[in-house]
């Protein structure tokens, strides 16, 4: 068979998100049975991805488009020179400050034991004594064991990098994992805008500012981004091709169902895609409306991806999930009502079928209007409506703290929520902003008058993923940290609908050329508009970048120290941790990659302190004690002197409200420990 560029750029963006559907269709089942072990992984997972990846792009429809060679290379370009830079720059984030390290600790701990929860080992250090706690920060204490925070989908893949290569394979395996996001959205700008626009589209989310970041730190954010973006790729691959819904199975309901099951298995990395997820619902009412016969395979497989997604939460992250409950629960009762609404609209209109629309003369240009009024709303909303509520002591104390650090009047309580809109701005320029203002406006006016029905999904799903994100972001709002909520859909929405319109206005110019004489100086017109708004979209976006964060690496040294910490340990050392300042930071380090029992003593009075430790040795075992302060361990152990393996001087990122992030904090970590001698 011949390859052809069009097919070629077709399939390879796909690639990604086959790839990591087959790994989790694996190896979640394996975790959830305990089996999660690198040769059985090896065994079962290997061959899966490898027939996932050489079947399912023969179903892809070659596109119809004349594609040359020369935006697939720089497709590719764009992500091998996204992976290297992030390779070049990954964070080491193992201490447990924010997410990134959270995550770390829980891909360690899978792939080095296989199954969850974390046994206490309580049976190993002083059995079940009151003074001792084993709950630490993302690590949740349920009777003996414990649960770590957040959903499985994103150690289960960077555990691959973990096996491959330890702590450095694991934090350069989200790297590859962001660049894979860029090629992904290439391909859906390929699809959606055309071949020949998708280097923009790759270019400008590559440089943001987020982007870069989140693929610098083992957050779940990429993983996401793989499965959501590449099943609307699928799924616009599904639907070119008409199909009655009492047609015979084909390749085309086989896609269909693929892209459904993708999407779904977003569920398996973040809870919160099921917000995301809801729009595909109400498009599947449609599509039975029109009778066509994606509509069940696509349901079929969404329902097999959020079945998994459920019990990937409720299996194996119950206390994440009543973590969030005061948000959770209605957003289950809203996906419930959703899903009730689809079945009883479809029912009704069954027979009749869909309104149309495009014959109400005056629809299409309201539904246009209204979404330019909603982004004005956005804009004006910090002036009106600034919003305030976090809910929680702590945050409040967090931005006071930030807000003190940026000279800014003390509210702990403001969310800075109504700042949401200039967020994206910050990142993609205001000019990204404006274009995808007027690009949405005119995708979904042409979507009222029945045009363009390959952008109804993609529509449906990131317009809600953007009104609904953008007010109501939900999350501790300093930056760059709050910038991850932005870049699975956010981000690439609006570079996304800001291209489609770059590319109408160039064939807009064009056409308005063609009508005057030949030797118009205006030939060149088209060229000018379409390099101009490039530079536009793409000059704020790397500015923002490069004069940021992204010229250093957070937390460097911190595996080598952590190498030196495991390595001071005895192969019998049960550690407690006499200084609850750093407890909640270091246990799961001590635990997870050291993987020696580890507890911590919450009043470490000499009585409790000397108690502790007769009941180790008393085990056979050789007691640890572990603080960040030198004193505190002479005091309670004045016969040894103790030492220090674990000390990191490093860079780290700010934390920012009314402007993007730049320039660096300093992160300090000790750990000092004495080994207990036996008798």
């Amino acid at each position: 068979m011949r390859l052809l560029p069009g097919r070629f750029l077709a399939r390879v963006t796909a690639l990604p998100a086959i790839a990591v559907s087959a790994w989790l269709l694996v190896a979640f089942p394996l975790l959830a049975l305990g089996l999660f072990t690198p040769w059985i992984a090896l065994i079962l997972g290997v061959p899966a991805v490898i027939a996932a990846g050489a079947l399912v792009p023969r179903l892809i429809p070659d596109p119809e488009e004349d594609v040359p060679w020369w935006p697939v290379v720089l497709v590719l370009v764009v992500a091998a020179a996204f992976a290297i830079v992030q390779i070049a720059y990954h964070a080491e984030a193992l201490v447990i400050r924010r997410d990134p390290a959270s995550y770390a600790m829980y891909t360690v701990w899978i792939a080095e034991n296989g199954h969850l929860p974390i046994p206490q080992q309580r049976e190993l250090i002083a059995g079940d004594d009151p003074a001792l706690s084993y709950q630490s920060l993302a690590h949740y204490e349920r009777g003996d064991v414990i649960w770590p925070q957040f959903m499985a989908g994103a150690p289960l893949v960077t555990a691959i990098g973990y096996w491959l290569g330890g702590l450095d394979g694991m934090l350069v395996a989200t790297p590859v994992l962001g660049a894979l996001g860029v090629l992904t959205f290439a391909g859906l700008a390929a699809r959606l805008v055309g071949a020949r626009w998708a280097p923009l589209a790759a270019l400008v989310l590559a440089l943001c500012l987020p982007q870069q970041w989140v693929s610098r730190f083992t957050y779940s954010e990429p993983v996401t981004q793989i499965l959501l973006l590449g099943g609307l790729v699928l799924a616009y691959d599904s639907l070119v091709r008409r199909t009655h819904i009492t047609d015979r199975w084909s390749r085309t309901q086989t896609l269909a169902a693929v892209a459904g099951l993708v999407l779904g298995l977003a569920l398996v990395v973040r809870i919160d895609a099921i917000r995301d997820l809801l729009p595909v619902i109400g498009f599947v009412a449609l599509l039975l409306l029109a009778r066509r016969g994606q509509a069940l395979p696509l349901l079929g497989g969404l329902a097999l991806g959020t079945g998994l997604g459920f019990y990937a939460g409720y299996g194996l992250s119950l206390p994440y999930l009543e973590y969030l409950s005061d948000s959770l629960d209605p957003l289950l009762m809203i996906s419930g009502g959703v899903v009730l609404a689809a079945a009883a609209g479809t029912a009704v209109l069954w027979r009749h079928g869909l309104p149309r629309t495009d014959r109400v003369r005056w629809l299409p240009g309201a539904v246009a209007a209204l979404a330019l009024v909603t982004m004005a709303g956005f804009a004006v909303r910090p002036l009106l409506w600034p919003d305030y509520g976090h809910g929680s002591d702590f945050t409040d104390g967090w931005v006071a703290y930030v807000q003190s650090q940026e000279g800014l009047p003390i509210e702990g309580s403001r969310t800075y929520y109504d700042m949401s809109l200039y967020w994206v701005g910050w990142y993609v320029g205001l000019g990204t902003v404006l274009f995808a203002s007027l690009g949405v406006a005119m995708v979904l006016r042409r979507l009222t008058q029945w045009r363009d029905p390959q952008w109804l999904l993609p529509a449906m799903l990131l317009v809600w993923s953007v009104a609904t994100t953008l007010m109501r972001p939900a999350i501790t709002p300093d930056h760059p940290w709050a910038s991850r909520r932005l870049i699975v859909l956010v981000i690439p929405a609006f570079v996304l609908f800001a291209v489609w319109f770059l590319a109408w206005l160039t064939r807009y110019c064009a056409v308005a050329v063609q009508a005057e004489k030949q030797g118009s100086a205006l030939r060149m017109l088209p060229v000018v508009v379409a390099a101009g708004a490039a530079v536009a979209m793409v000059a704020p976006t790397a500015v923002t970048s490069f004069a940021g964060i992204m010229g250093y690496r957070q937390d460097v040294g911190t595996v080598a120290a952590t190498e030196r910490l495991c390595a001071a340990l005895p192969d019998d050392a049960s550690v407690v941790v006499v200084d609850p300042g750093m407890a909640g930071n270091y246990m799961p380090l001590l635990r997870n990659v050291c993987g020696v029992p580890t507890a911590a003593l919450d009043d470490a009075s000499p009585e409790n302190t000397d108690r502790v430790i007769a009941a180790i040795l008393e085990r056979d075992r050789t007691p640890v004690l572990a603080s960040e302060d030198w004193a505190q361990l002479a005091d309670l152990v004045p016969e040894v002197e103790p030492e220090r393996p674990f000390h990191v001087v490093a860079q780290m990122d700010p934390s920012t409200l009314m402007e993007p992030p730049t320039g660096h904090w300093s992160f300090v970590g000790s750990v000092w420990i004495t080994v207990v001698p036996r008798p």
